[in-house]
């Protein structure tokens, strides 16, 4: 099953769970290049772990290890003890390795890529809540000098509710 990533501003939000998942969530993270950011390496690298290492890979793998031993059991080019598949099994093995090994890099960057997101991330919020504490210490100094002052203005007056009702009823 190959699915094709799409611009992230163009394309819709995914609307069902199998959607979201095949998309394994980091694909359409903001701090994790994708796409036409990734070298052709790279997006080789994620496209053989996502398919080496899924349960596909491992069924149809035994399947073909299957028909190949059926197909060649005593009638095939490759005979019992299928020396020639054993040739291929090792060279995919030695290939294999290699390739997890580029795949397990990759997954590093998309880790290291994450966790630089979340720490520059963490940074702006904490300028932001800095900002924010010293304009409430602000705002909180200015209530204080308003109450203050409405506390001098209302003993100046010497304005009680009752007095204020007598004042416009005598006028």
């Amino acid at each position: 099953m190959t699915t094709t990533r799409e611009d992230p501003s163009t394309s819709p939000a995914p609307t069902d769970e199998k959607h979201h998942i095949s998309f394994h969530g980091w694909h359409r993270h903001p701090g994790v290049r994708s796409g036409d950011g990734l070298s052709l390496g790279e997006r080789a690298a994620d496209k053989m772990r996502n398919s080496m290492g899924s349960w596909f890979f491992v069924f149809a793998a035994l399947i073909f290890l299957g028909i190949w031993m059926a197909a060649n059991n005593n009638t095939g080019f490759d005979k019992y003890p299928f020396i020639l598949l054993n040739l291929v099994l090792s060279c995919l093995a030695a290939l294999q390795g290699a390739i997890l090994l580029i795949a397990a890099k990759r997954s590093d960057q998309v880790a290291s890529e994450l966790a630089q997101h979340d720490y520059d991330a963490d940074c702006r919020s904490r300028e932001l809540l800095e900002t924010l504490m010293v304009e409430f210490a602000t705002l909180k100094q200015q209530h204080e000098e308003l109450h203050q002052h409405m506390d001098r203005v209302m003993t100046s007056l010497d304005c009680h509710p009752h007095s204020n009702v007598t004042a416009q009823e005598t006028s």
